[in-house]
């Protein structure tokens, strides 16, 4: 494959999660700079964490699709520029230093938001990555950015209810889903409530339960 090629083909796998593919184009050196609020196995080294970051991406958005809009290349290095598409059809978690940070419950929602990829390159395959990427326009169309109450209200009751600790557990677990969560041995998934999360949790039932 030319440089263009390793570019597209990168973001195919994680639409996909072809093995095959993976090995072709991913070297076993493969770093992920952008895998810190990704789950643990995001951050494996070669084609195993390419492989666990588009199982975490489906898992939040089905149909998930890159629409490459533009490359450019020289022999080290070729930067995609991009649209990262689908429904937000599963809880998008997000982690911070390997504990959880944020899970945004299914909204439905379609995303189309922009990107762009700077893949490094040696031994004819992709063997880093960092991106630029519009996250801001991301989270704005799935409604967490402005904040509004009816989102809060529900990321809340997620975290207070433990359902926010199991949709990362589910996302940790190891790629191809074998094994124990990777978390084990790490920090906690689960977090204490804080006075907001109880306040907004609190609301939420007197919302939908107005009489005693």
């Amino acid at each position: 494959m030319d440089a263009s090629e390793l570019g597209r083909g990168l973001f195919r796998i994680l639409e996909t999660g072809e093995p095959a593919l993976a090995a072709e184009v991913v070297h076993e050196d493969f770093r992920n700079r952008e895998a810190a609020s990704s789950p643990a196995a995001c951050s494996i080294p070669g084609p195993a964490g390419v492989l666990a970051s588009g199982a975490w991406m489906r898992s939040a958005f089905s149909g998930l699709r890159f629409v490459v809009l533009a490359t450019v290349q020289d022999q080290e290095q070729v930067w995609v520029r991009l649209r990262m598409q689908g429904r937000h059809t599963g809880p998008f978690v997000r982690f911070a230093d390997g504990a959880l940070d944020q899970a945004v419950p299914p909204t439905g929602r379609e995303i189309d938001f922009e990107q762009i990829h700077a893949l490094g390159l040696r031994d004819g395959k992709v063997v880093s990555h960092e991106a630029v990427r519009d996250d801001v326009t991301m989270l704005g169309q799935l409604g967490v950015f402005p904040p509004a109450p009816a989102g809060l209200l529900r990321m809340a009751s997620w975290r207070l209810t433990g359902r926010a600790a199991r949709a990362a557990a589910a996302v940790s677990a190891e790629p191809g889903g074998r094994g124990r969560p990777a978390g084990r041995g790490r920090r906690a998934l689960t977090a204490r409530p804080s006075r907001h999360d109880a306040a907004a949790a609190s609301a939420e039932t007197n919302e939908r339960n107005p009489h005693p």
